[in-house]
């Protein structure tokens, strides 16, 4: 149990990094529509030869089990990314983050109806308090506006991004490993950006100088490829539910990022909702003697 909450914690870490990884792309004329093409592209190249390494096997998938992995890599990866980044140019980030995390609510409950998750008092009150965290570090104590558009946007953010764990769930239950969940649909990701964006510059920016290639390999091993990784290997040994709610790691980072590498000062509220966050995982994890609480 422990090595599938390190996992999803991990994962949650390294996609707290996104940001750390967006401006320093956006330095090399790389924008957030190159990076989402990049990024998931770099990932489904890494996934592809751990494959070829480990067992070339597992490219092959069954056309009746499409469906999976187009869910996982356009409904979810992309749909989410396409979302999120409107969402953000219709509003606050804290406004687009905190419906973002919508997230492990719709895991839970979707979880609950199609893979029958009980929903336990010590689960909600995790989901709650996670929220209500992440609103907090978002920066909702200040004050947000959300137009109609926007919010429309942002929830289709939060739930794309609840989709990944649904249908990987489906995809792991027919038998294909992480591996060739996360190959797939970020492949399928990768290359559905590219068709709604022009990937000309990025890729002519990426290989522009040394340094530029270096952060876009980075980008994507980082945010992309270990995070789904690991994420997805956790999904082997956790509830959909309680996986996502320990993923809600990911705006702690971010923050403690924003203060450590661009000196951003962080609020009394933003501190508590950091607290917590890390209470909410705390809470899904902690035993008491003979039972687990979850």
């Amino acid at each position: 149990m422990r090595k599938y909450i390190a996992a999803v914690l991990t994962a949650g870490i390294c996609w707290g990094f996104m940001g750390f990884f967006t401006r320093n792309l956006n330095n090399y004329g790389i924008g957030t529509e190159g990076a989402i093409i990049l990024r998931c592209g770099v990932a489904a190249i890494s996934f592809a030869l751990l494959m070829l390494l480990k067992d070339p096997k597992t490219f092959k998938i069954r056309l009746k089990d499409a469906w999976c992995f187009i869910g996982s890599g356009l409904l979810s990866l992309l749909f989410f990314t396409f979302c999120y980044f409107n969402a953000i140019s219709m509003m606050s980030l804290s406004a687009a983050a905190i419906l973002l995390y919508i997230a492990p609510s719709v895991v839970t409950i979707i979880s609950a109806v199609l893979f029958k998750e009980k929903i336990t008092p010590v689960k909600v009150v995790a989901v709650l308090l996670s929220f209500a965290g992440c609103c907090l570090v978002s920066g909702i104590a200040g004050g947000v506006a959300i137009t109609l558009k926007g919010l429309l946007f942002g929830v289709g953010s939060g739930v794309g991004y609840a989709f990944y764990t649904i249908f990987s769930r489906f995809a792991l239950d027919r038998g294909y490993s992480s591996n060739t969940i996360n190959f797939y649909s970020c492949l399928l990701a990768s290359a559905g950006a590219a068709l709604i964006w022009n990937p000309a510059p990025s890729v002519t920016a990426m290989f522009s100088s040394a340094p530029a290639l270096a952060w876009c390999l980075a980008a994507g091993i980082v945010t992309c490829f270990v995070p789904y990784l690991l994420y997805t290997y956790s999904l082997t040994g956790l509830e959909n539910g309680k996986a996502s709610v320990i993923a809600s790691i990911e705006p702690v980072t971010a923050s403690v990022v924003g203060i450590c590498i661009f000196n951003e000062i962080p609020s009394l509220w933003s501190l508590l909702g950091i607290v917590m966050v890390l209470g909410a995982i705390v809470l899904l994890n902690i035993k008491l003697p003979g039972r687990e609480l979850t």
